[in-house]
């Protein structure tokens, strides 16, 4: 593989650095899949993965839309499979993009460890959520892993999806409530939270100390249908909610519940994590726990996981035996 800027710029012009075209590099079929990719095509494709836009990583690279579009299409043409899936207005992995994905990452990873292995460039570890993260512990994780690992920044991001942006490639790691049914996904139980019902602070259900599921039940639910977990199967068959409204992420919960168009149900952790003027949190006796999860793809990924993991168990150890 080619490194350094020469490198980079050699994709303005398609050429490789032993001076072949991109079309020289097509015709040339006695060359098998993979022969000739060059560390230029594998931080194109991580570019536009991370992206999602052509035109946002060739900003980030520096180079011009074409031509990481080119180096793009030759990396796909090398492999022989489809990375990006670009007949939609938004740019999304295939299946097969989401699994070269990290071998990618690692890839690059590896090179720039050998070219600095002071840790000069430090890879990200990116954990996703769809809410409240860690709960209580997000904190103490976030400290504790600065400081036994400030080579490598953990990234805290919140994606409004199922798996927080798992399966799509978007994290390394997700911390995840409920059971996952994802494919290709590997999960650990970190805890198990208690759920809690929101309501309007003005409402009638404000004034109770506890509340069960069949006090919700006799007006409207508010759902969140992308990245939450309470559906009406939390209810008996035969006392289901009277009606239900659908929104897509937390903001829009809390907005709907504060505004009295019904009540929701999360986990304790929604209480401490997204506090709201308009919403008051209650114990809800009788709703089951909640798993909380950390998920990993089932394949080569960050080589930091273990340590992620690790250090997960253990701050939630600390407040199990304290």
């Amino acid at each position: 593989m080619s490194t350094g800027q020469g490198a980079d710029r050699s994709a303005e012009t398609g050429r490789d650095t032993g001076g072949n075209t991109d079309r020289d590099t097509d015709r040339d079929t006695g060359r098998s899949a993979g022969r000739g990719v060059e560390i230029r095509h594998l931080r194109a494709f991580l570019a536009v993965a991370d992206e999602y836009s052509v035109t946002r990583a060739a900003a980030r690279l520096r180079l011009t839309q074409p031509a990481v579009s080119r180096t793009l299409a030759a990396l796909e043409r090398h492999l022989g499979i489809r990375l990006v899936d670009r007949s939609t207005h938004h740019l999304a992995l295939t299946p097969e993009g989401v699994a070269f994905h990290d071998k990618a990452a690692a890839a690059v990873a590896a090179f720039d460890e050998a070219l600095d292995p002071g840790g000069l460039r430090r890879w990200p570890l990116r954990l996703g959520h769809a809410w409240s993260a860690f709960g209580r512990y997000t904190t103490p994780l976030l400290r504790g892993w600065q400081e036994r690992y400030p080579q490598t920044p953990l990234e805290l991001l919140r994606i409004d999806d199922r798996t927080a942006g798992l399966t799509r490639g978007e994290v390394d790691a997700a911390l995840l409530r409920g059971p996952v049914e994802a494919p290709g996904l590997l999960t650990e139980v970190l805890f198990d939270e208690e759920r809690v019902a929101a309501v309007a602070a003005d409402g009638p259900l404000a004034a109770r100390a506890a509340l069960r599921l069949a006090d919700l039940a006799t007006g409207t639910v508010v759902l969140n249908t992308v990245s939450g977990t309470t559906t009406p199967d939390l209810w008996p068959p035969s006392a289901r909610p009277a009606a239900t409204l659908t929104v897509a992420n937390t903001d829009d919960w809390l907005t709907a519940i504060a505004a009295g168009r019904g009540a929701g149900v999360s986990t304790a952790s929604t209480a401490a994590m997204h506090p709201h003027a308009g919403v008051v949190y209650r114990p809800l006796t009788d709703a089951p726990t909640v798993p909380v999860l950390l998920a990993r793809r089932d394949a080569p990924g960050h080589p930091a996981l273990a340590d992620l993991a690790a250090l997960a168990r253990e701050i939630v150890g600390r407040d199990v035996t304290g």
